[in-house]
This record gives C-alpha cells, sequence and structure tokens, in this order.
C-alpha cells in the first residue's frame, strides 16, 4: 500500500479544506495516510511560506515531495516568481493555491517548467475537483526514479577525446541553441544555500537543471548522450558535457557510464533510461532529441510521470513501438515536450525545422 502524509498541520482555512480533501480523496483511491516520521512514506504534501520556503528533508530520494504554497487576491507570476519556490523547497512538484472572493486556483508546477491549473468555484462539486488533483498528483506516488549511475574508468583510450559522434552532438547542440529551444540551465546556487545545495548533491547528485537533451548511437549496445545540467549549446569535454552510456543494471538501478581516468564526471540525463530503452528495441534508430517545445499531429502520453522515472520511460518507448515507423518518429509527452527518434541527429533536425511550437500546450 502506497503511504501519504502532511509535513505539519494546514494553516489557513484554504488548505485546511484543500488537505481535507487529498487525504479523503487519497484513502478512497487505496492509499494509506500515516504520520511524518513513517520512513516508508512514498509522498509527502509540505507547505512552505512564502517568506520562509524551508524545504522538507527527505532521507530517501525515493520520497516525492509535493510542495503547497497560497496566496489571496492577485497571483504571482507563474514561472517568474513562483517557479523558484519549488526550487527552494526541493520539491518534486509545487501546487500553487491562489483564491480571491469564491474561486480558488490550483497550478501544478513540474521541475521541467510544466505547469497547467484546475479551477474551483465556491458551490461546484468538490468530488470532482479534488479527483482533478488525485489524478493529477498520483503518479508521483508510484514511480521509480531512475537517476543513480555507476561510473567506470573503462572508456576506450580512442575515445577520451570524442569521435566523429560526438563532434555531431556538439554540433547539434550548438543548433537547438539557433532555434531557441535551449532554455538557460536554471540556477540552483543561487536560490539555495549551502546546506540545501549539499542536501540535493546527497540525494540527487543535480548541480543544476538544464532542459531537453540529445544523445546518438556509438555501436549496437552503447550510445554517446549529454550530461545533465550543462549548457548544450557548449558540449566539448567527454566525460563531463558528453557521456558514454553503457547501459541499464535492472538489479542496482543504475545507470551504467563508462568515462575517461581521472574526471570528474557529470551525471546522466535523468532520460537517459527512455533513450536505452528505445536503443535497445530499435536498432535502426542511431540519433534520439528531446526538446521542451510541440508539435502539431502526433502521439502523446496520458500520464504526467516525472522525468527520470521508469514508468515514463516504458510509456514513451511504448508509443515509439506502436509508431508507424519507430525509426522516424515524435513523441509528445503531455505538458513536458517531445521525444523524436531518427537514424541520425541531422535527419531529426532536417524533420522538425519550421515545425517546432516553442508554447507547449497544457491540459
Amino acid at each position: 500500500m502506497t503511504n501519504f502524509t502532511f509535513s505539519s498541520q494546514p494553516p489557513t482555512s484554504t488548505l485546511d479544506w484543500l488537505s481535507s480533501g487529498l487525504i479523503s480523496t487519497f484513502i478512497k483511491n487505496g492509499f494509506n495516510h500515516t504520520n511524518q516520521s513513517d520512513p516508508h512514506t512514498n509522498l509527502v504534501f509540505h507547505f512552505i511560506d512564502e517568506d520562509n520556503p524551508k524545504p522538507y528533508r527527505r532521507k530517501a530520494q525515493a520520497t516525492f515531495v509535493v510542495a503547497i504554497l497560497e496566496s489571496n487576491g492577485a497571483s504571482y507570476d507563474i514561472f517568474k516568481e513562483v517557479y523558484p519556490f519549488l526550487i527552494r523547497s526541493l520539491a518534486n512538484h509545487l501546487v500553487y493555491v491562489n483564491h480571491k472572493n469564491d474561486q480558488v486556483n490550483i497550478h501544478f508546477l513540474t521541475p521541467e517548467q510544466g505547469c497547467y491549473s484546475i479551477q474551483h468555484n465556491k458551490g461546484e462539486d468538490d468530488h470532482t475537483f479534488f479527483m482533478k488533483v488525485f489524478q493529477r498528483l498520483q503518479p508521483l506516488s508510484t514511480s521509480r526514479l531512475v537517476i543513480n549511475n555507476q561510473f567506470s574508468e573503462d572508456l576506450p583510450a580512442a575515445k577520451w577525446e570524442g569521435d566523429q559522434v560526438t563532434v555531431e552532438l556538439s554540433a547539434s547542440g550548438k543548433k537547438l541553441d539557433m532555434m531557441d529551444l535551449l532554455p538557460a540551465p536554471f540556477p540552483l546556487d543561487h536560490y539555495l544555500s549551502d546546506r540545501d545545495m549539499r542536501h540535493l548533491n546527497k540525494l540527487y547528485g543535480i548541480g543544476g537543471l538544464s532542459y531537453g537533451n540529445l544523445s546518438a548511437r556509438s555501436n549496437e549496445d552503447h550510445f554517446w548522450m549529454s550530461a545533465s545540467g550543462i549548457d548544450k549549446s557548449n558540449m566539448n569535454e567527454v566525460g563531463r558535457d558528453i557521456l558514454y552510456i553503457k547501459g541499464y543494471n535492472e538489479e542496482s538501478n543504475q545507470m551504467e557510464v563508462s568515462i575517461p581516468p581521472n574526471i570528474k564526471p557529470k551525471r546522466a540525463s535523468v532520460d537517459a533510461i527512455e533513450h536505452w530503452m528505445i536503443y535497445k528495441e530499435h536498432p535502426d534508430v542511431g540519433a534520439i532529441v528531446h526538446i521542451h517545445a510541440w508539435m502539431d499531429g502526433i502521439k502523446a502520453t496520458e500520464i504526467n510521470y516525472p522525468c527520470g522515472t521508469l514508468e515514463l520511460a516504458e510509456t514513451v518507448a511504448q508509443l515509439v513501438r506502436e509508431s508507424e515507423n519507430p525509426n522516424e518518429t515524435i513523441i509528445g509527452l503531455k505538458n513536458h515536450g517531445l521525444t523524436i527518434t531518427g537514424p541520425s541527429l541531422e535527419n531529426i533536425f532536417e524533420r522538425i525545422e519550421g515545425k517546432i511550437q516553442r508554447q507547449i500546450p497544457m491540459n
């Protein structure tokens, strides 16, 4: 049974109404409400104060934290003013509650800057509203993260300085930048204290947030991929900017990465598990590009699984498998972006040029 809890008592009447509705709805759908000291808690709802947004200090990376921030009256700018609260609270997700008169707006914000809203007016059916909230948050508590890396200093010497594939990856990163598809890496250290940065690194090894990634096949079993938290318009160094992915160790739940000796590596992108699944199943896929943008007329995931989870990877892999041509397909990630396969990076850019929408539809 999946356990959930609240980090504290709701500080206002609106949040008391929200927490009561969440408790009732989650219990009715098979969840167990427990106290916050339970070490096996899967999901934590964490109230934060806009003047002092303290993080919930989870003990295990498998615990998903949903921060809840409330404001009354004029709403904040979601991305400029609210997104930093998601970072400061070290949460996996943020629920921003804004209410005015008899209307409550709930905005869901993800680390990938996905956002969509649910509106509730006084007198409307509470059950329908809370089921919508439940359906948005439920995948968080059942997802399995694949974000740990197993680094081995066994990269062949001939690849220490890269090869033709890494040259193509570097050029493609610059092309994404020219297409305005690379939002700047989010400066975590500008928003987090040294203590919080150490805690974040202890749990996830995250040194920064950046959006989108690229990979290209090296051989039948291995591929090169952009690392996590880097400027993808300036990828040069093997083991830091570009990583050699050997595979996925199911027993240890880690991505296996081959690096040169005597280097402090960057971590693999959280989407490495998704790319690995696609390459493994489709030998003619030579490259994959993931961007935070959209295109019309594409198949898309229906459930908002978080990045870096086995469930998201399996869902995307299934849609690739079911597509008319898995070797050249475009899959939408709901409220998130696109995963694009192709025989080469050049092929992918030729197919998407002039068709990309920077604004991702939210629903």
